[in-house]
């Protein structure tokens, strides 16, 4: 038997820095990690006014996330977005965010964003770009003040308005996320779409998702965007687009304008074929899909142990119980949300 072949073979890579990929052949390459379960507003849709947040002790150390984060970049993880809550209000999330910039430095990460609700942006948007962020996501679902207030139970829009506006001062390119809800702003799409045109942002539609009690009854709201895609399409042409920013949005150019418009369909259009996608909560608890319940205590692992080892183990083992899709659906016969954990637990 000739041996040659074999002893010239490339050695397999070690545990520890295979890249993860899940049964269905999905590279793992995105993770989104929520920093906080806090927020400065309430949203309607996402949790109910008088949210009870976790205790401290629960919640991740800044060094625990960064491991983590750090752990999954290992193998093979390239985009990182952090969440929240608002992940602006965690205290030391700026030094967060520098140090997980390291990886862009050395190439082994490829984007490192945040989700935010544009409270904060006033004081941090200089910092983020300077640690390395590039490119935000800012959730604003009105431009109308009074309406704002109501979404948001909280908010002030002035306040957001001013932070993109720093964001944008500072560098960092606006990726505008508004919830299109029936009967709330389904009119404001075309005002929306008018104010991204003006300050270069990318605007995305986002259908509501039925997580956590809320308060509220989301068949009321909810808004399938097949529907607004057609009623925008009576005025202006829409040219599907290859692009992707890594996520779940499917992007349109708007030919009058030139501007992009994305569509994020969990119920009309689920975009599970080519997920790529793990979300890491601010417990460290890892959910594989974020509409089903699975779920891999990575707390439980990192505090147990001082080396990686046991946790390449558990990511391993947690990546091959990653599902084909989710079971999303928004019903009335169905009284209970499909995942009955709130977004801002999750990670927006």
């Amino acid at each position: 038997m000739d041996l040659a072949p074999l002893l010239t073979r490339p050695a397999a890579p070690p545990a520890g820095t295979r890249p993860l990929v899940d049964p269905f052949g999905r590279a793992i390459s995105y993770l989104r990690v929520s920093v906080t379960d806090r927020c400065d507003f309430r949203c309607v849709y996402c949790m109910p006014e008088n949210m009870q947040f976790l205790p401290k002790a629960e919640v991740l150390s800044l060094e625990e996330i960064d491991r983590l984060a750090t752990a999954f970049i290992r193998r093979g993880t390239t985009k990182l977005r952090l969440t929240g809550g608002e992940p602006l209000v965690r205290r030391g999330i700026i030094e967060l965010v520098r140090s997980l910039g390291r990886h862009l430095e050395t190439g082994a990460l490829e984007e490192l964003t945040l989700t935010t609700n544009g409270s904060q942006l006033t004081r941090h948007a200089a910092d983020l770009y300077s640690a390395g962020v590039r490119r935000i996501n800012v959730s604003l679902d009105t431009l109308d003040p009074a309406k704002f207030a109501e979404i948001t139970r909280w908010g002030r829009l002035p306040q957001v308005l001013a932070g993109i506006e720093a964001a944008t001062a500072a560098g960092l390119h606006v990726k505008l996320n508004m919830v299109a809800l029936a009967g709330v702003n389904d009119t404001e799409v075309d005002a929306m779409l008018a104010f991204a045109a003006q300050g270069g942002h990318d605007l995305v539609l986002i259908e509501t998702m039925p997580l956590g009690e809320i308060g509220v009854d989301r068949v009321d709201h909810y808004l399938p965007l097949s529907r607004v895609r057609a009623d925008l399409e009576t005025r202006l042409t829409l040219t599907d687009l290859p692009d992707s920013t890594g996520g779940p949005a499917r992007y349109v150019r708007i030919e009058q304008t030139g501007q992009r418009l994305g569509f994020i369909t969990p119920l009309t259009h689920n975009f599970c074929e080519s997920c790529n996608r793990v979300r890491l909560t601010a417990t460290g608890q890892l959910y594989m899909c974020l509409g089903q319940d699975d779920v891999a205590d990575l707390r439980a692992v990192i505090r147990a142990h001082d080396d990686d080892q046991e946790l390449d183990k558990a990511l391993d083992e947690a990546i091959t119980r990653k599902p084909k899709g989710h079971d999303f659906v928004i019903d009335r016969r169905a009284a209970a949300p499909a995942v009955r954990r709130h977004m801002s637990v999750t990670g927006g």
